[in-house]
């Protein structure tokens, strides 16, 4: 099923075992993808811990639509994920 995407459209990607192919969530916020990358970094750890997989290379990002497809989201001050996450945590400190 193709889906049609809107500019400033916001999803997470997420490859479990480098190499790989990467699965993708809808979010509509960078707080939720934040969440939400930070949940899936948390199972892998888990099924390591647990014998589930014997090892794991993950990474995840996430991405906004625009005129060039799916590309790198940054804030309007040119903060990635991680840094806009901290900047706010600390701004709220």
């Amino acid at each position: 099923m193709n889906k049609t995407y809107n500019e400033g459209d916001l999803q997470v990607w997420h490859i479990p075992q480098v190499p790989g192919k990467a699965f993708h969530v809808g979010v509509d916020t960078p707080e939720e993808a934040y969440k939400i990358i930070n949940i899936l970094a948390d199972y892998d750890s888990f099924q390591l811990r647990n014998n589930i997989k014997p090892d794991y290379s993950n990474v995840s990002g996430l991405q906004v639509f625009g005129d060039d497809g799916w590309v790198t989201w940054y804030n309007e001050d040119g903060f990635d994920l991680d840094e806009y996450m901290k900047f706010k945590k600390e701004s709220v400190s």
